[in-house]
């Protein structure tokens, strides 16, 4: 949405927080997985003609055919909450889903079968691989991404001083782009972007979390006796200079250790040394642009990079070059501080620039505080098996 954003998203996916030498959409180093879930071995299947299936070879990873009996927790996942999800992909089907897709959304299973029909419907049809390295490594990284809210005004008023840009008109015209520590300083650079702002929020951290997820929600005050009015602001540019973690300038000051850079603990630190704060978000020169876009449906989440909404729990970010878009995956990798099983059916449907590699998932929690503070400190060892039509 990675909101890394999180994510308008496209091919050219838009940064989220885990760029450049960062693997997580917190911002901070991930470590790597120290032990990654087991897995109880199996043996390939084999169908009547005797003939096992082929290994597929993709450009980062490599996928050997094996048994069901190999996913594990397979039969203990809510099947039908995944089913939505994959239809959102048929919506847009990618090269070998389309006939498969065309009969999921004409004749799919059951709807009074629910887990098991689900299930059922995929094993008849779809081939589990095993997801591996081109170094025939099976271990990875899940990192996890959210939708932020933030409180905004239409109008630059007390407690309302940070503006959220679209895309400035002279954008093009300047590569790279103005450094953010220009925008906020250089009179040449406030002037170029002096007209397209779209909304004030209150705090620059409130600005730099909706650039690092790359989307997000705000929340506009309501009048008298009404509601807030909600709306979505997506990617719609960037400066072209690369991001550089915030979390990670703050653990090679020495302000903070490795693995304490969660977003709380960054605004903790900001709020107890504002003499440093411009430092601190002047180390990150990209700045993103945004559009706006009208939220008709709060309980839809961003489109992702296949250009379908995303599913709390349900939606992934991949490396498109190891897993496509539209495939369904299955998980196996624990909850953020807790030895708690994360197993279940999600579908590969968005990507961000730091999810690369053969194992490797950001896994989106929504939003909402609680989906902040998951995806904050989720970095936990992965296994991942990707599900393939039957040739």
């Amino acid at each position: 949405m990675a909101a890394i954003g999180l994510a308008g998203c496209s091919n050219t996916a838009p940064p989220r927080p885990g760029e450049a030498d960062d693997a997580t959409r917190g911002g901070v180093r991930a470590a790597p997985p120290t032990a990654p879930p087991t897995a109880p071995a199996a043996t390939p299947p084999v169908p009547d003609d005797g003939v096992a299936p082929p290994a597929i070879e993709r450009v980062r990873s490599r996928w050997i055919p094996v048994a069901w009996s190999e996913l594990p927790g397979w039969r203990s996942d809510r099947a039908a909450e995944f089913w939505p999800a994959f239809l959102r992909s048929c919506e847009r089907p990618v090269a070998g889903w389309l006939a498969l897709c065309a009969e999921a959304r004409r004749s799919g299973p059951d709807p009074g079968a629910g887990d098991a029909g689900v299930r059922d419907w995929l094993q008849q049809r779809l081939q589990p691989h095993r997801v591996e390295s081109l170094e025939r490594d099976p271990a990875g990284l899940a990192t996890g991404y959210f939708e932020p809210l933030v409180i905004a005004s239409r109008l630059r008023r007390p407690g309302f001083q940070v503006a959220l840009h679209a895309p400035p008109p002279d954008l093009g015209a300047r590569k790279p782009y103005w450094t953010r520590r220009d925008m906020e300083t250089a009179p040449a650079a406030r002037n170029s972007l002096r007209g397209s702002e779209i909304a004030w929020v209150p705090d620059r951290l409130d600005a730099l979390v909706l650039q690092i997820q790359g989307s997000g929600r705000l929340a506009f005050p309501a009048g008298a006796g009404g509601r807030p009015t909600l709306v979505r602001v997506t990617y719609a540019g960037q400066n072209e200079h690369p991001y550089k973690s915030v979390g990670r300038w703050l653990i090679d000051q020495g302000e903070l250790r490795s693995g304490e850079a969660s977003w709380p603990a960054i605004r903790a630190w900001a709020r107890q040394n504002p003499a440093r704060v411009d430092e601190m978000l002047w180390s990150n020169p990209r700045v993103v642009f945004f559009r706006e876009e009208p939220l008709p449906d709060p309980g839809v989440g961003p489109k992702g990079a296949q250009g379908v909404p995303l599913t709390p729990g349900r939606s992934i970010a991949v490396d498109p070059l190891s897993v496509p878009y539209g495939t369904p995956v299955w998980l196996d990798t624990t909850e953020p501080l807790s030895a708690t099983p994360l197993r279940r059916l999600v579908v590969a449907q968005d990507t961000g620039s730091a999810i690369t590699g053969a194992v490797r998932a950001d896994y989106f929690w929504g939003w909402g505080d609680v989906a902040e503070a998951q995806a904050g400190r989720m970095k936990q060892p992965l296994r991942m098996w990707a599900l393939w039509p039957i040739r």
